[in-house]
C-alpha cells in the first residue's frame, strides 16, 4: 500500500486519475460480456472483442471459481472462447458491477506522473442472464483483478478471478401496466 503521507499534490491526483481508469476496466467489461452474448449481432461482437483486447494484457490469466462448472482461460481470444460458449443460450445479459474498492501496491513516479505500477480491485458482480422461455439466472459474486499500469498500454487486467456467489433461477414477471 501506498504512504499517502509521501506523496506530493500531483502524485495523489495521478493516484486519483488511476483508480478511475482502473474501475472503468471493469464496466468496460461488464459492456462487453454482454456484447459477445449477442451472437447474432455482429457489430457488438466485435465491440465485445475489442474491448476485452484492450482491457485485459496479452499473458491475462481469468478463472470463475465458486460453481460446478469453474471456468479459466489465459489470454483476451480464450476468454471470449469461453464467454461466448457460456452465454450462447441466453436471449439477453446485463452484468451490473458495484462496490469498486481499488488498492494500490506498487507504483512509480517520475515528475508526478506514473511510469509503472501494480493494483488490484475488488468489485461485485450482480448479472441478469434471460433464456427466451422467460427464465433468468441471477448470478452474484466477486470480481478480484490485478492490473498493471505501462507506458504502452496504461492500466490492463493481468490476473481476473470471479468468485462466484450464489445463482438463482426464476420467471420473469408480466410487463402488465
Amino acid at each position: 500500500m501506498l504512504d499517502d503521507i509521501a506523496l506530493t499534490p500531483k502524485e495523489h491526483y495521478q493516484l486519483a486519475l488511476a483508480r478511475q481508469e482502473i474501475e472503468y476496466l471493469r464496466r468496460l467489461y461488464g459492456r462487453a460480456t454482454d456484447a459477445l452474448g449477442k451472437t447474432d449481432d455482429e457489430e457488438a461482437r466485435r465491440f465485445g472483442i475489442e474491448t476485452y483486447h484492450r482491457i485485459f494484457t496479452d499473458d491475462v490469466k481469468v478463472r470463475v471459481t465458486g460453481t460446478d462448472h469453474p471456468l479459466e482461460g489465459e489470454g483476451p481470444q480464450a476468454w471470449i472462447d469461453v464467454v461466448t460458449n457460456a452465454l450462447k443460450d441466453y436471449e439477453t445479459t446485463q452484468h451490473l458491477i458495484g462496490t469498486q474498492l481499488v488498492r494500490f501496491e506498487n507504483v512509480r513516479f517520475d515528475g508526478g506522473d506514473i511510469v509503472c505500477g501494480t493494483a488490484s480491485m475488488s468489485s461485485y458482480l450482480h448479472a441478469w442472464h434471460a433464456w427466451p422461455d422467460r427464465r433468468v439466472r441471477v448470478v452474484l459474486g466477486t470480481y478480484e483483478d490485478k492490473v498493471r499500469f505501462s507506458m504502452d498500454h496504461g492500466w490492463r487486467i493481468f490476473d481476473m478471478t470471479l468468485e462466484h456467489a450464489s445463482a438463482e433461477h426464476r420467471m420473469m414477471g408480466d410487463l402488465a401496466v
